[in-house]
């Protein structure tokens, strides 16, 4: 038998029948497999947030779930938009104005920047090639491009499951050659508005994130004095993690606002008017979605229960161990008409695909289950549906629900 990561807090609790958003999961899946995101659960992110960071705007990072209706309830909730791609944008530009937009990405097409610019987003450039183009193509359009500059800096978060900054890297201008391109933005008339640093993500240490944003403050000033240009914003990146694994243990978000606030108020004078941003996406959405997925066969070979679901890997990538972990472990998993029950037999759940690689849960105590129950895989609001290749086999999409 292996461990599951442990049910966030606000299913931890519950007894019997899984319910989201108030209603039972039965509610919820009529047609399976489905994602259901429950806003309160966000809400009540952004809360915390809001409280432990009141100097602080947030942003969402719309890859971690870019559902349309999602966006539409999220929003109104924060201070900006952060987008990857071309598509992204018009999702954003959908629900927030242009000046709450920013759009990062190391392979931003022409078309996409001239689209940007025209709307008036925030272009954050990751080269000297980039800022070139968007230079031009403003001149072309008789737009001042609004320019942030994403630097690759020459620190890392420590213990982050993702590292982006303190080695080569196709996102971002090396620290070294940052303030020069600054110099050039200015000096070619574009809307400076800042730096964007982002150091790494899904880092669970308090210590370490705030240890790495006042180096990331630090770093800031001094690439400003070198620039001779105070920023109006600078975005911290983000990093918070969440605990999906046996474990883990969840981030002291108050503990990284006190560290924070403090730095701040002791920020070197070139960024005594900046604005600065956090840029969070899984930590505000991941916990508030649940797959629901239903068990369509119960099978035994050579000793092993497999519980085969009509939902996998083709929909939650993540939780199949497939998308950016190294070695595989489960996510918090459930039988939705009897959570907290008695885990009396080792089984494991697996997927309609044609590949051993579609296994959502590998051998795993749960209370016995037959076809047509439901599977709830908890953990499933960030980088699910949208990450997952929903195409392959041509088995159909999953729903996709937003609740509360």
């Amino acid at each position: 038998m292996k461990p599951m990561g442990a049910l966030p807090p606000e299913f931890a609790g519950q007894r019997s029948m899984l319910t989201i958003a108030g209603r039972p999961a039965d509610d919820w899946a009529e047609a399976t497999p489905v994602f259901v995101y429950d806003v309160g659960i966000v809400a009540a992110r952004v809360a915390r947030f809001r409280a432990a960071f009141p100097d602080v705007d947030l942003h969402y990072a719309i890859k971690a779930n870019p559902l349309p209706a999602l966006l539409d309830r999220v929003a109104p909730l924060v201070d900006g938009l952060d987008v990857a791609s071309g598509g992204e944008l018009e999702k954003a530009l959908a629900v927030k104005p242009a000046s709450a937009i920013s759009f990062a990405g190391p392979g931003k097409r022409d078309v996409e920047l001239r689209a940007a610019i025209r709307a008036g987003a925030t272009l954050n450039v990751e080269s000297e090639g980039e800022a070139t183009r968007a230079l031009r193509l403003g001149e072309d359009l008789g737009i001042a491009p609004r320019l942030a500059v994403r630097v690759n800096p020459d620190i890392e978060l420590r213990g982050s499951g993702m590292r982006m900054g303190g080695r080569p890297s196709p996102f971002g201008v090396d620290a070294a050659r940052a303030a020069a391109l600054v110099r050039a933005i200015v000096a070619n008339g574009a809307d400076w508005r800042g730096f964007h640093i982002y150091a790494g993500s899904q880092a669970l240490d308090a210590g370490a994130i705030a240890e790495t944003q006042a180096a990331t403050l630090a770093f800031a000033a001094r690439l400003a004095d070198e620039a001779g240009a105070a920023p109006p914003l600078v975005n911290l990146g983000g990093g918070f993690g969440v605990p999906y694994f046996a474990g883990d243990v969840p981030l002291d978000v108050e503990a990284v606002g006190a560290a924070l606030g403090e730095a701040l108020a002791a920020r070197p004078a070139v960024l005594g008017q900046a604005r600065f941003a956090i840029e969070l996406g899984r930590w505000l959405v991941a916990e508030a979605g649940v797959y629901l997925t239903r068990i369509v066969d119960r099978k035994e070979s050579q000793g092993e229960t497999f519980l085969v679901t009509d939902g996998g890997l083709n929909h939650q990538l993540a939780a199949s161990g497939n998308f950016g972990t190294v070695v595989r472990r489960n996510y918090p998993l459930a039988l939705a008409r009897d959570l907290g029950g008695a885990g009396d037999e080792t089984v494991s759940v697996v997927g309609p695909l044609c590949t051993p690689l579609d296994r959502l849960g590998d051998r795993i105590a749960l209370p016995h289950a037959d076809a047509g129950d439901l599977i709830a895989i908890f953990m499933a609001g960030a980088y699910g549906a949208s990450a997952s290749p929903s195409g392959f086999l041509g088995h159909p999409p999953a729903v996709e629900i937003v609740a509360g």
